[in-house]
């Protein structure tokens, strides 16, 4: 029996496939910041996730060329208008790292609940948190794997310490 799916539900899948991918591809960065010696994984590089943002990133570059093109691309590819109900427009499409300093925080910031979360508790990065292995916040549920990948980064950064 074949079940149909809606808009919607492709829509939803195919996003949280995306995100998951990129995730799972920039593994390699991530790998990256694990090789290093232990002693130089700074929390403050990193984003508040624990992750290290590629540059080749859609909704960085977008963000950063200000290209409405690149920006509506990365609208889909992110699923924004499923996950927070927001209608594409180009002036308040945009990111500019999860640390942007000087730079206004978009849409993908103001709705983390990581980051949310790291800020509220004082941290530069989840790493820092000796709460993060029961998390249960809606990034590490929906990338698991992810999860692992700070964990075992945040054992690391923990020895070094």
């Amino acid at each position: 029996m074949s079940s149909k799916l809606t808009r919607r539900d492709y829509l939803k899948k195919t996003s949280t496939a995306c995100m998951g991918g990129c995730l799972l591809l920039s593994g390699n960065r991530l790998s990256a910041v694990l090789l290093q010696d232990e002693n130089s994984i700074d929390p403050e590089k990193l984003c508040y996730c624990s992750y290290s943002c590629p540059e080749d990133c859609h909704l960085y570059v977008a963000s950063v060329k200000n290209d409405t093109e690149l920006k509506k691309e990365a609208f889909k590819e992110w699923g924004l208008e499923e996950r927070y109900g927001l209608k594409f427009d180009a002036e308040r499409i945009f990111c500019f790292r999860c640390k942007p300093g000087d730079k206004p925080e978009g849409p993908v910031l103001t709705n983390c609940t990581v980051r949310s979360c790291v800020i509220e508790k004082g941290y530069q990065a989840c790493i820092q948190c000796t709460e993060l292995k029961s998390c249960d916040k809606d990034l590490w549920k929906r990338f698991p794997q992810f999860h692992e990948e700070v964990l075992k980064l945040q054992e690391k950064y923990l020895v070094a310490r």
